[in-house]
């Protein structure tokens, strides 16, 4: 039970890794200035106001139109996934895989619950009662 508990928690850990590793997302940020004002990563980033920002330089009548930015960040996954056949190793990289899995399978087969390891044993018939020809008693 154990053990079957943990070849499903195995393989499960597995099959998230994989998923993981071929998955591409983008991670989009919205920056006003120098400041953060929106990250996302399933959705569309929330814009601010189109209103120019203002220069900290009073001296100046020169604002910029827009001094917003996006900036996204992709992150890409693996495209191609190479899969091997049985087949494509090598003769004897496939006789080792063979031994090795059969002798790994065979050091977890379940003993039976009611083991008896002295079953089919038939104690030896006895021809004469050797304590008594002897004369040794326990007292």
């Amino acid at each position: 039970m154990k053990n079957n508990n943990l070849h499903k928690i195995f393989l499960s850990l597995l099959a998230v890794l994989i998923v993981l590793s071929t998955t591409s997302f983008t991670i989009q940020k919205h920056f006003c200035g120098d400041f953060l004002i929106d990250s996302a990563v399933f959705s569309a980033v929330e814009k601010c106001s189109k209103e120019p920002c203002s220069n900290s330089d009073d001296s100046t009548n020169f604002t910029p139109p827009d001094c917003c930015n996006d900036v996204e960040d992709v992150v890409k996954g693996q495209d191609v996934l190479i899969t091997k056949n049985f087949d494509d190793l090598e003769y004897t990289q496939q006789v080792f895989l063979l031994a090795f899995s059969i002798s790994y399978i065979d050091l977890f087969q379940p003993l039976s619950e009611y083991y008896i390891p002295h079953q089919y044993y038939s104690p030896p018939k006895l021809v004469a009662d050797i304590q008594v020809c002897h004369q040794v008693f326990l007292i």
